[in-house]
């Protein structure tokens, strides 16, 4: 029998979608590409920004870990197709995908144009089933593999961000039917929904210290979340400790989501 405690990532091989990070410091995809580095994998580490995506890989090798930076566009068919071919070229083999890329939009129905509609449910959502369409049968041909989607709490708990909230119900959604989909491939499909994590593009909102703090106090825990977090949660759904779940979400909040108003 295997160690129940052993995360089953090492010499896999895993993709993580907008694995840079604003302003040098911690997103969630760049938390996610070094943690699974930590954990054994080899990972590809996708960014529209190459020097983001370098800065990731440096941080793998100081961990000494394995990453190569990748530039992709994940709302490109051609972009996706080659980043797995890469990633085979390389390793032989896929077993992870980490869906971290998304953008954000604020407003009702009455202020999006329909071309700023369009665009969020371009990145928030077709870019993942994109990814997914490419990365499945490299997956299935190794024996199956894990993919874990980043939605939101903005699903859940709408707040004044429309589109951003509709384009994270559909990866929700999308999880569940990929994992149906593709679960006879040995293929699991889980995601992770975060709260109101500090992460750089969080911080380039221009939140002043009131705003922070009142995002951290909405956690019945009183703690301030970070990529991190999110990191950690999309490493456990991507390991051999998750192998029975699929089509899951993991809310990765603090508990905002049961008190805050």
């Amino acid at each position: 029998m295997s160690d129940p405690f052993e995360l089953g990532l090492r010499d896999k091989v895993a993709i993580v979608t907008g694995a840079g990070s604003r302003s040098g410091g911690i997103g969630n995809g760049r938390a996610a590409a070094v943690l699974l580095a930590r954990a054994g994998a080899s990972v590809l580490a996708v960014d529209t920004d190459l020097e983001a995506a370098e800065a990731t890989v440096r941080m793998v090798s100081e961990a000494g870990g394995e990453a190569v930076a990748q530039v992709a566009d994940v709302t490109s068919e051609d972009d996706c197709a080659r980043m797995v071919a890469i990633a085979l070229e390389r390793w032989g083999r896929l077993d992870v995908l980490d869906n971290n890329v998304g953008i954000a939009s604020r407003g009702s129905v009455l202020d999006e144009t329909p071309e700023s509609w369009e665009h969020i449910l371009s990145v928030n959502v077709t870019s993942m089933a994109l990814t997914a369409k490419h990365a499945i049968p490299a997956m299935s041909a190794g024996g199956g593999g894990a993919i874990v989607n980043v939605a939101s709490i903005a699903a859940l708990r709408p707040r004044g961000l429309t589109a951003y909230s509709t384009s994270k119900g559909a990866v929700i959604a999308l999880t569940k039917a990929m994992a149906v989909d593709h679960g006879s491939d040995g293929i699991r499909v889980n995601c992770v929904a975060p709260g109101p994590v500090y992460t750089p593009m969080v911080q380039e909102m221009g939140l002043d210290e009131e705003e922070r703090e009142a995002r951290r106090t909405s956690s019945v825990l009183g703690l301030e979340g970070t990529g991190w977090d999110v990191g950690n949660a999309v490493v456990f759904l991507a390991s051999e400790r998750a192998r029975w779940i699929t089509g899951e979400m993991l809310v990765v909040d603090g508990g905002v989501t049961l008190r805050s108003p």
